[in-house]
């Protein structure tokens, strides 16, 4: 399979300059590209899955799709939406900063704090009925979703079968800026969970020195929070779906919380809806897959599974995959990456889509930004993601670069 990855390799490099070539369609290209992310990025409330923004986005994103011939997949996948507003936490009348988590259940708490702030002290502490304030080194990192099957540490699972064990009335979590594990989140959730039914908010670490402080006080915490049964679709585009092969192109169509969400990912996926219409009249050997995943940000990552639910079985037929993601910086160049077992040319990226086709064994490209850490250490997941920093002539370039490498199969 090196083999493979080398003529993947050398095919995407012609693709590259091969989309150097001026276009006659590029200006039309790049008027669609702009009004494609403008589009995304202005559904109510975002597109975070489950929402009607969500479902706005998904529809647009059908619709013209469909008017270029191809068949279309919207299925839909039981998800959950999150409703939230005021939060409180009060200790002898003074009142600290908090935020609801994402996917909380609410509550109205009154009782004492008690604080740990490691793994030991979670295990022998007694809070059963009272206010856990989490501090520290276990609050380092946030946990990953208790039922979450790409990557579940082991100490993750340990912290969330403890609290469910010990269960404290609710959970207070102080956190400090990681940008190397949580992007520009800050603070950032520890818990961002719709399967875990302790309530839960977050502050920074510099409110939490404070509320540590109370511990042993009786405090009360309030927070007005639902989970709202809803849906969410992947939208799958086939072209030449009887072929014996096929190359699938995806990017999430979702956005995180409260951000516009304009490279993470409408970007990517403006792209495929200009690799749609660059494949029009495609007449090569192998299937197109062209695929707008629904929750790579959302807790369960709800689409990726529903997809290998309903076609894992047709991963056989799979020449390569192409993810992008976070493309289309105004700072730097487009970049990519290329995964077949563990051979791996470039930087690796692995938080994206790509990576339910890599762990079942399939060859795929990552397709972003060159500056993609620094995106995440200072944009990505915040309302500074907005269509602005996008460059549409980059997103264009990409499409291009896809359609040449498609078409040389």
């Amino acid at each position: 399979m090196t083999g493979a990855i080398h003529q993947l390799q050398k095919k995407l490099f012609e693709a590259r300059y091969q989309c150097r070539i001026i276009d006659m369609n590029r200006e039309k290209y790049l008027k669609n590209a702009i009004a494609y992310l403008n589009t995304l990025c202005n559904v109510k409330p975002n597109r975070r899955t489950g929402s009607s923004g969500n479902h706005e986005a998904t529809e647009f994103f059908a619709a013209m799709v469909k008017k270029w011939d191809y068949m279309i997949d919207t299925t839909p996948f039981p998800c959950l939406d999150h409703d939230s507003g005021k939060t409180s936490l009060v200790c002898q009348d003074r009142a600290y900063e908090i935020h609801i988590s994402p996917f909380s259940l609410g509550c109205d708490v009154t009782a004492e704090l008690v604080s740990v702030s490691t793994v030991e002290e979670l295990e022998s502490c007694q809070c059963e009925g009272k206010i856990l304030f989490m501090q520290g080194a276990i609050c380092a990192e946030q946990l990953m979703p208790k039922n979450f099957v790409f990557y579940n540490p082991d100490h993750h699972k340990r912290i969330y079968a403890l609290l469910e064990e010990k269960q404290p009335a609710a959970i207070i979590t102080a956190t400090e800026k990681n940008p190397e594990l949580v992007g520009a989140l800050y603070p950032f959730p520890l818990i961002e969970d719709g399967d875990f039914n302790i309530p839960s908010v977050y502050c920074t670490d510099v409110v939490g020195k404070d509320v540590a402080a109370e511990t042993g006080e009786v405090c009360h915490l309030t927070i007005q929070a639902r989970r709202i049964p809803a849906t969410a679709c992947n939208v799958i585009a086939r072209k030449n779906q009887a072929a014996p092969q096929k190359i699938v192109a995806s990017a999430h169509i979702d956005a995180y919380w409260s951000t516009p969400g304009a490279l993470d990912d409408a970007s990517g996926t403006v792209v495929l809806l200009l690799l749609a219409e660059m494949l029009q009249d495609y007449e090569g050997k192998l299937g197109i897959e062209i695929v707008a995943f629904n929750g790579e940000d959302y807790y369960s990552a709800g689409g990726e599974m529903d997809y290998l639910r309903r076609y894992g079985q047709d991963l056989t037929k799979m020449v390569v995959a192409v993810n992008v993601d976070d493309v289309g910086y105004k700072q730097g160049n487009t970049a990519y990456s290329l995964y077949e077992d563990c051979i791996v040319e470039g930087e690796p990226w692995y938080q994206g889509d790509h990576m339910i086709f890599v762990q079942n064994g399939k060859p795929a490209i990552a397709i972003t930004s060159q500056k993609v850490v620094e995106l995440m250490a200072t944009i990505t997941h915040t309302p500074k993601d907005t269509p602005d920093i996008v460059d549409c002539r980059k997103l264009v370039e990409v499409a291009s670069a896809l359609r040449d490498f498609i078409q040389a199969f």
